[in-house]
């Protein structure tokens, strides 16, 4: 019995060892699938969280690392992505009087001493001036973008109220170039006046910042328009000059420059005298410009079809106004004859057929009425004829008497006029293939393809000789208003203006070119007329961005004009007389 009960109880032992084991196990399998499930649970949270940042919310700000590793204000391009604006670390020289916490005398040397010295290094500063803000014990910047070299110059002075923190500053590589259509950017960090101010809150934005916002502005073509609009105005002392580069499908800008020229880099009186924007905000009457726009809106209308036959070249009386012309240009004329010779009187008749409404409709279609569409802020309100126009008004305005508008205003008709009818508003933004607004249709194609034979042949036979360059099928027209004043227009101050498209076998741009009261000199022949100092321009910049817009001269190619030359004299062959 005892060796049964003994055997019983290590049997019983085993069974109870064994389910203790099992237990054990099972609470082990139990305690690691509890584990892995903890972990299959947090892996899933962070993948979900991953992806919900990755993915679903990509409206997330920037870091704070990478708020630290980008620019403070993003960088603006041309269209070919060269720098127009960046951000920079820079030095500025700050006058701190506390600098040695004490009461005595915040200087070692005396004001005008240390302004003597600080003169030495920054040869433009105001010597009297730096020497009395010293001398006040006030705070401040005594000057800001200064050059590492410049730096340590002040700081080997051993003058420890001169402080030179770093700063991010905003950085125009290019100078005073495209001036009027960057802007600058303030002391408060924020874009003023072009498109520092248009693109201030992307410039700003933490999520935008590193990538470049490009325009539309080409800098090569920039540069070329801005330095043949300098020749020009000086040339003739005209006190300011604009100009404008425009693609007539697009509407994008090319180059835009209004002179004189402020500097962005350095913001002083006299750049802000110079702010004002002569192509988009200052309004002018543009005079002979606009009498191929009345042109194309009497030949769309169908007052113009017979392109022989002879208008009255007469002086035109109105009550007791008189329509002439400048020189008296014979009898009749055809309207050929009438643009190349630029005709008050026959373009104010053909006015007087085509009715107020209608050219005061085609006017508006072309947008005169409203200010320019650009995405610049400045951008002038024109003076336009109120009400119903009467009928001297209308003959006026048909040659651009009467209503003032922006040179911007003109190049963007001139593009309608030539590109197939089709009116669309400028941009300074560049736009990829397909973007370009689809726009409205003012004149028809026929007439936009007769408009392109008219212009060719006022530059090959009538005022715009001067803008004809060689190879590159140039149209255009010019234009000479008197400036109205107070006691009514000067006759000593004018507006010159020369329009121009090329090349006219397939338009692809407009150029237009101003002078802003110019005289007459030994480089204008003594003449003030657009034909002597506006026209040359556009000759001389043609052949320059021509190449770089991808137009090559070629005399082999121009406007078929066969079938307007038998109407015109002037362009027929001279036969020089047998002996």
């Amino acid at each position: 019995m005892n060796a049964l009960a003994a055997s019983t109880a290590i049997a019983t032992g085993r069974v109870r060892l064994v389910t203790l084991r099992r237990q054990s196990l099972s609470t082990a399998r139990l305690r690691l699938l509890w584990v892995a499930l903890v972990f299959a649970l947090v892996a899933s949270v962070a993948v979900l969280r991953i992806l919900y940042l990755g993915v679903a919310d990509r409206t997330v700000a920037s870091t704070s690392l990478e708020d630290a590793l980008l620019p403070p204000r993003g960088e603006i391009t041309d269209r070919n992505g060269q720098p127009l604006a960046r951000a920079f670390p820079a030095y500025a020289l700050w006058y701190n009087p506390e600098a040695l916490g004490d009461d005595g005398s915040p200087l070692i040397r005396s004001p005008q001493q240390v302004a003597a010295h600080l003169k030495a290094i920054f040869p433009d500063l105001d010597e009297a001036e730096t020497a009395m803000r010293l001398a006040t014990g006030k705070a401040g910047y005594l000057r800001r973008r200064v050059l590492p070299e410049d730096a340590n110059k002040v700081q080997a002075l051993g003058e420890l109220a001169l402080e030179m923190p770093r700063e991010n500053d905003r950085h125009y590589p290019q100078g005073p170039m495209g001036a009027h259509v960057l802007g600058y950017v303030a002391a408060d960090g924020h874009g003023r006046v072009g498109m520092e101010q248009v693109l201030d809150a992307q410039l700003r934005d933490p999520a935008r910042r590193g990538r470049p916002s490009a325009l539309s502005i080409d800098l090569r073509v920039q540069g070329a328009l801005e330095d043949e609009l300098r020749r020009g105005m000086m040339l003739v002392n005209a006190v300011g000059a604009a100009g404008i580069v425009l693609d007539v499908d697009t509407g994008e800008v090319l180059a835009l420059a209004s002179l004189p020229e402020f500097d962005p880099n350095r913001i002083d009186a006299q750049g802000e005298s110079r702010m004002f924007n002569r192509v988009t905000n200052q309004v002018y009457e543009l005079g002979s410009t606009f009498k191929p726009l009345t042109i194309a809106a009497a030949i769309d209308a169908g007052v113009v079809r017979d392109y022989g036959k002879q208008w009255n070249a007469e002086p035109v009386q109105i009550g007791r106004f008189t329509i002439k012309d400048l020189h008296p240009l014979g009898a009749s004329l055809t309207v050929p004859q009438a643009l190349i010779h630029s005709s008050n009187a026959v373009t104010a008749r053909v006015a007087d057929e085509l009715g107020p409404e209608r050219l005061r409709r085609t006017m508006m279609d072309l947008g005169m009425h409203e200010r320019p569409y650009i995405e610049l802020p400045a951008r002038g309100h024109p003076i336009w004829p109120g009400g119903k126009w009467a009928r001297l008004t209308n003959m006026t305005v048909s040659y651009g008497h009467g209503i003032a508008v922006t040179p911007l205003h003109l190049a963007s008709a001139y593009a309608a006029m030539v590109n197939g009818g089709i009116w669309r508003p400028a941009t300074m933004h560049r736009l990829e293939p397909g973007e370009a607004p689809r726009g409205r249709r003012v004149f028809k194609a026929s007439t936009s393809s007769r408009m392109r034979q008219l212009l060719r042949m006022i530059a090959m036979y009538g005022t715009g000789r001067n803008a004809n360059a060689a190879g590159y099928r140039v149209g255009g027209k010019t234009g000479s208003a008197e400036k109205p004043g107070s006691g009514g227009y000067s006759r000593t101050s004018v507006v010159s203006t020369f329009a121009a498209v090329f090349p006219m076998d397939r338009p692809r741009y407009v150029v237009i070119a101003m002078l802003d009261e110019p005289h007459g000199t030994l480089a204008s022949s003594y003449q003030r007329t657009a034909a002597w100092n506006a026209a040359p321009i556009v000759g001389r910049l043609i052949p320059r961005i021509g190449p770089i817009l991808g137009v090559q001269p070629d005399a082999t190619r121009d406007v078929d004009i066969s079938d307007l030359v038998p109407l015109v004299p002037e362009a027929q062959p001279k036969v020089e007389p047998e002996a």
